[in-house]
């Protein structure tokens, strides 16, 4: 049997409503329906389609993967994503591993210095897609094949996880999986100016002060920035502002003018203005709608 149809086979076999599987850090999705795009966190994952397709933009960036073809998400960007092939007779199935930068620094100590200067010196951009090689859907295969073995998991399934990101590492995209694991990376740097954005999204910030915690100048900051994220530092915060104002307004949909100023917005009407050009519909609307929506895992499988 070929790989990719015994990986369909597993998939189906041990996909649960939220994702999750018994080996730490492995993600199972079946969607049975092409919902319209919806924003999330990509989370730090690499992500493997058996069956159906996905769509996932970053900005101006737009990434498409079906089945044979993996994504790598090396930093936490806000995305939006659909599944474009997906229905109850052929779901959309994917395998999902998050990325752990202290495995993937531990395997770049093994392997020797010269995996580790293999990165190039500008950061790579914070996701990519490529065909999945034979070996790593293999692998992909033998670690899912633990699901039904739980007797080896706890011995077996650390081995392959490794084999994993070996497979990912010496690919066509391992660049960006190296940068995660080396702590003076310029993928390293965005990803600390990426979380203290995230961390306090709320609140206005100099470009210099946040380049100048990441080590780097302002142009080389601006530079490799846009390289990861495809954003600006101010586009990308008012991204973070955006969706964690929609995901406010779930629980508080009567209360538009505070989760506005909660977020960071001083004035209403550009809260307004840029709610409605991000997701389609004013504030108010779009949390009559939310309401009634069934929202997938946050960051799952990208």
């Amino acid at each position: 049997m070929h790989p990719l149809e015994e990986l369909r086979d597993l998939l189906t076999r041990h996909a649960r409503p939220d994702w999750t599987t018994a080996i730490d850090g492995v993600l199972i999705s079946r969607v049975d329906r092409s919902d319209p795009p919806a924003p999330s966190m990509s989370g730090a994952v690499l992500a493997v389609i058996a069956q159906g397709a996905k769509r996932l933009a970053l900005g101006e960036r737009v990434f498409e993967y079906g089945p044979g073809q993996y994504l790598v998400a090396s930093v936490d960007l806000p995305v939006t994503g659909q599944f474009t092939r997906a229905s109850p007779e052929e779901p959309a199935l994917g395998f999902g591993l998050v990325l752990e930068p202290s495995v993937v620094a531990e395997l770049l100590l093994r392997a020797g210095p010269g995996e580790a200067t293999r990165t190039g010196g500008r950061a790579p951009s914070g996701i990519a897609v490529s065909d999945a090689s034979t070996a790593l859907l293999d692998a992909v295969v033998r670690l899912l094949r633990l699901l039904d073995e739980p007797h080896d998991q706890a011995v077996l399934a650390p081995l392959i996880t490794r084999e994993i990101l070996w497979r990912v590492i010496t690919g066509e995209q391992g660049g960006a999986v190296r940068q995660l694991g080396l702590a003076d990376s310029g993928l390293s740097h965005i990803a600390r100016a990426v979380r203290w954005i995230r961390e306090h999204y709320a609140q206005p910030f100099r470009v210099e002060d946040v380049a100048g915690m990441s080590g780097m100048s302002v142009s080389a900051f601006y530079r490799n920035f846009q390289a990861v994220t495809a954003m600006s530092p101010i586009q990308f915060q008012k991204q973070i502002r955006l969706q964690e104002a929609r995901l406010l307004l779930a629980t508080h949909p009567g209360d538009v003018t505070g989760v506005g100023q909660r977020v960071g917005y001083d004035n209403p009407s550009q809260f307004s203005r840029e709610y409605r050009r991000q997701f389609g519909a004013p504030p108010s609307r779009d949390a009559a709608r939310l309401r009634h929506a069934v929202r997938a895992p946050a960051g799952a499988l990208s």
